[in-house]
């Protein structure tokens, strides 16, 4: 058999052995996430703060949110729209990516 040249190297991540040439490629495939882009197109991951850029009103309070609150510590749901964040006097804020910008 001929080809059978190619180094295979064990990929932590899947569980699979992979060819040496696709090791560490699309680390966010091979972690099955998803990419979730702010207002402005930059990257976001857990823990980041953000900016809202308009003001919000909150559903089921009499809150609204003003533009350019801070909120730290976000999580990302796995919805590529959505984002996880906590802030003071709300329980279980989630925001739409497309109404922040990160810090």
């Amino acid at each position: 058999m001929s080809g059978g040249d190619e180094e295979y190297v064990y990929d932590e991540a899947s569980g699979e052995w992979v060819p040496a040439s696709q090791a560490g490629q699309a680390p966010a495939a091979a972690e099955g996430g998803t990419e979730v882009r702010d207002a402005v197109g930059n990257l976001l991951a857990d823990g980041d703060a953000v900016t809202l850029i308009k003001d919000l009103k909150v559903k089921g309070t009499s809150q609204t949110l003003k533009r350019g609150t801070a909120i730290k510590s976000i999580r990302l749901t796995g919805d590529p729209q959505e984002i996880d964040c906590r802030f003071d006097g709300i329980k279980g804020l989630v925001l739409r990516a497309e109404f922040v910008k990160k810090r």
